[in-house]
């Protein structure tokens, strides 16, 4: 009797032993990360991406300082700052152009011209680039035309410009096209050919036709060099108008910078250029934004490391 109740008061303390080892293991066990979780998608963007905003601003703010203290102390080291306008006097050009509307006007014909010039290069440059991509004859037929078209700059289109289309407002579109259509077409060349081959291989043993390979595997795959494509389109597109409507133009924001530059205004100079680097940072944008909702799978448009 002795020896079991020796046994029965050792368990308590065995089992005491336990619960305590017990204890301290799930002490010295991490404690899970808690992170706060935002549901609104405009506050998860700016939890996200609120280093890269401050980035951003203090970039904004060191060309708004240079610009500032070239202009307010006249700088002439090289550059000279002597007759460029203050930001003081751009912004009151602003609200002074802004009241009879012709400013406005200016940039609504310049919007027009681009999204048109732009949209037909994507519909034209996109078939075409998958087609010279695809298929050997197409690009034995078309590229080589492509080819020596390109290097022309397509400031030096204006007069065949002005000489082919019957008006005017067409030959600027036309131009704007120009300046869009080579970057769309060689990034979408170059999206086809670096698409896996085992990709086409194995949807081809699926039984894919050529109508599913171009919809399911082709074009998915050369999508992130298309959208690469777009942005480099958009932003030549916006050179080729300036200096189309500078030259030939009697409407748009290129007109318009160039007419301040006739009449000694060089705010509204610096007006026309401001306006023209936020329209095409707002149309780049844009392009960004389609590609990340069109292309989930892709890092398209994304940041690099943090």
């Amino acid at each position: 009797m002795s020896t079991v109740q020796a046994l029965r008061r050792e368990e308590p303390a065995a089992e005491s032993r336990d619960g305590v080892q017990a204890v301290a293991v799930k002490a010295a066990a991490p404690v899970p990360e808690v992170r706060l979780q935002i549901v609104h998608p405009a506050l998860r963007w700016v939890h996200d991406n609120g280093v890269s905003m401050i980035l951003w601003a203090i970039s904004i703010a060191i060309l708004l300082g240079v610009w500032y203290l070239g202009t307010r102390y006249k700088v002439e080291l090289y550059i000279r700052f002597t007759n460029v306008p203050t930001p003081l006097e751009v912004f009151r050009k602003i609200a002074e152009v802004n009241e009879s509307g012709r400013f406005l006007y200016h940039i609504g014909i310049s919007v027009r011209r681009i999204l048109i010039g732009f949209c037909i290069a994507v519909v034209l440059g996109s078939a075409l680039g998958l087609l010279i991509g695809r298929y050997r004859v197409a690009r034995d037929l078309l590229f080589p035309i492509c080819e020596v078209l390109r290097p022309i700059p397509a400031i030096a289109w204006v007069p065949m410009a002005i000489m082919l289309w019957p008006t005017n407002e067409v030959s600027i579109v036309f131009i704007t096209f120009l300046g869009s259509f080579f970057p769309i077409l060689l990034n979408t060349v170059h999206g086809v050919h670096s698409i896996d081959p085992v990709l086409i291989r194995a949807a081809r043993c699926l039984g894919a036709n050529e109508f599913r390979l171009f919809t399911n595997v082709i074009l998915p795959g050369a999508m992130p060099h298309m959208f690469t494509g777009f942005s480099v389109g958009m932003g030549v597109a916006w050179v080729s108008l300036i200096a189309a409507e500078m030259i030939s133009g009697q409407f748009g924001v290129g007109y318009f910078t160039w007419e301040a530059y006739s009449l000694v205004s060089y705010a509204e100079i610096g007006l026309g250029m401001i306006t023209i680097g936020v329209l095409g940072l707002v149309c780049s944008g844009v392009i960004q934004v389609v590609g990340r909702m069109l292309m989930p799978w892709s890092s398209y448009g994304g940041g690099g490391k943090k």
